[in-house]
């Protein structure tokens, strides 16, 4: 009998490779922090022997969930300023309050509330733009969570950079401090096409090429960012970033509210990714991705929250069940996004765009073992008929058992074990009343 790191026993596995496969009564063995076998528990029982080892009996074993768009330090703004339109929240309120209280202390205490957040709601991967990344990526990989940490690059000065200049040489610095790190990533992070000048756009792909990482960038989000762009260069957004040389497979366009045929054609055939922020999109009233042409197309479409200031969680069920629902009404075809394809776009794609497929996004033997204990026994999972379709419409967040991440436990019986929850809750309480207060002198 071969000794192990850790042996789950499980009475639903939901590997999302091969699509739509449920394995019953299954077993998934982790040793150095790599899945090792997936096999019947009958079997498994006699094959391995986990140094830990867990029955969960009314769980399902999913690929833990990639948030492919997040603003992770924004938690801190979580419904700061609501129920308004993109460009005012954005304008006279977003902007001026991360002018005032954009820090490294900040995002260092933002971002640790937000992967505490993601966590117990079993997101294992996160892409995040924001600046300071530096920050970012040391509480993530401290955490020990999966970060795909986004080199923001914008026009103007922020308290992170003065210019795009010293954005690329920070972004640079932060890539290469850890590029050895087997839970940090990179991507280039200009923020949007209204935002970044053609130089500094075509000098990150340039680089993007160069370090084979993805480019990851807001667009088409709403319709006067399209009109406007129209006007300015004469040009829509894709059709500009075509033109610079972007609209490659590295692209990773997130919103893409405002699409015509043409460019949905486009994106399918330059191979690029798009991110799907539905309740952003919603709460915003930006648009509507048109998700089922995009999948009809062939375009790989991930998943994200966008940030808790405009969401107003990082809650990754909700998205599932949010865009799944969604692309039904949108399409006026109720088969349109099945939850089987939901899931997928929930882990998978989020893999595939960030371009981990070969590490994570399915519970494959050999790919890192990010995994997901969701609990399906309850009164509000029952009956069940179709695990896949309970997890998508009627599981939420906080039915998460269990949380896994390159093989640690890092939710424990809904416990974090890496994280002092109660810190950061003081700490967080401590950033309310500070940008409360701050807000209430304002003139």
């Amino acid at each position: 009998m071969k000794q192990i790191d850790t042996l789950i026993h499980a009475r639903w596995i939901i590997p999302v490779e091969p699509a739509d496969q449920v394995l019953q009564n299954h077993s998934l063995a982790m040793d150095d922090g790599r899945i090792i076998a997936i096999l019947p528990s009958s079997e498994a029982r006699q094959q391995y022997q986990g140094k830990n080892e867990l029955t969960l009996d009314e769980h399902a074993l999913i690929p833990g969930l990639i948030n492919t768009h997040t603003h992770a330090a924004m938690s801190l703004f979580r419904g700061l300023a609501d129920d308004m339109p993109l460009m005012e929240w954005l304008n006279d309120h977003i902007w001026p309050a991360e002018e005032k209280w954009g820090s490294g202390d900040f995002v260092h205490d933002g971002t640790r509330l937000a992967i505490a957040e993601m966590l117990r709601g079993g997101t294992t991967c996160f892409s995040d733009m924001y600046f300071f990344p530096d920050e970012a990526a040391h509480v993530a990989s401290q955490s020990g969570m999966r970060a795909a940490i986004g080199l923001i690059m914008i026009d103007f000065p922020t308290a992170w950079a003065s210019g795009p200049d010293e954005y690329l040489s920070k972004g640079l610095k932060v890539h290469d401090d850890y590029r050895h790190d087997p839970l940090i990533s990179t991507t280039f992070a200009p923020h949007a096409p209204y935002t970044v000048s053609d130089e500094p756009l075509k000098q990150l792909q340039m680089y993007a090429e160069e370090l084979d990482v993805p480019l990851h960038i807001h667009l088409h989000e709403t319709a006067q960012e399209v009109s406007d762009a129209e006007k300015q260069h004469g040009q829509r957004p894709i059709e500009r970033l075509k033109t610079l040389g972007l609209l490659t497979p590295r692209l990773v366009a997130v919103h893409m509210t405002q699409l015509s045929a043409d460019e949905i054609g486009q994106l399918a055939t330059a191979g690029a990714h798009v991110v799907h922020c539905p309740e952003s999109n919603l709460k915003l009233a930006s648009g509507f991705c048109p998700l089922h042409k995009l999948h009809q197309a062939g375009v790989n479409v991930a998943l994200g929250t966008d940030g808790a200031a405009s969401n107003n969680d990082l809650d990754m069920f909700g998205e599932m069940r949010t865009a799944a629902l969604l692309a039904k009404a949108v399409a006026g075809d109720a088969s349109a996004i099945p939850a089987a394809t939901a899931l997928q776009m929930a882990t998978l794609n989020g893999a595939r765009a960030l371009g981990l497929a070969h590490e994570i996004g399915s519970l494959t033997v050999g790919k890192a073992a990010d995994v997901v204990a969701v609990d399906l026994g309850e009164l509000e999972s029952q009956p069940l008929y179709h695990p896949i379709s309970q997890i998508v419409y009627a599981t939420n967040r906080d039915k998460v058992s269990d949380v896994w991440v390159n093989g640690r436990h890092l939710l424990k019986a809904r416990a974090l074990t890496t994280l002092d929850e109660h810190h950061i809750l003081e700490k967080t309480r401590q950033w309310r009343k500070k940008i409360a207060d701050g807000e209430q002198k304002q003139p």
